[in-house]
């Protein structure tokens, strides 16, 4: 998996620019970092352990650090700091971004969850 040259947050704090070699780019915002976060208490401890993730439309990026040479720590404005990203991790969720976000989005019209902070979805069919 490529190493990134450059990781940039913009101003408003709401995407994590990753730029790669060759004028690769990913744009990832903070919403899908942080509901595809790698940490346990997102991913569990195993397969079918995920936890969905909703009501995070407006979450922000609050800082980043550096965790060895083959990672970064995100903190978000919600508090969540755990997970590592490791370079794979965030050039896949690049690569994946189309086919996770709709999964998502998919994922939280079944169990009723918006992404809006404090509003859940009723379904009445």
């Amino acid at each position: 998996m490529p190493i990134p040259k450059s990781i940039l947050v913009t101003e408003s704090k709401d995407v994590l620019v990753m730029k790669y070699a060759e004028n690769q780019q990913h744009q990832l915002p903070a919403e899908y970092l942080r509901v595809f976060s790698p940490s346990a208490e997102v991913r569990g401890h195993g397969k079918g352990q995920e936890v969905l993730q909703y009501g995070k439309r407006r979450v922000l990026i609050q800082g980043i650090q550096q965790a060895g040479n083959y990672a970064i720590q995100i903190t978000f404005n919600d508090g969540h700091d755990s997970g590592i990203f490791t370079w794979d991790y965030l050039y896949e969720l690049g690569e994946g971004y189309t086919d996770n976000w709709i999964s998502y989005l998919g994922r939280l019209h079944e169990a009723g969850q918006s992404r809006e902070p404090g509003v859940q979805v009723v379904n009445l069919t």
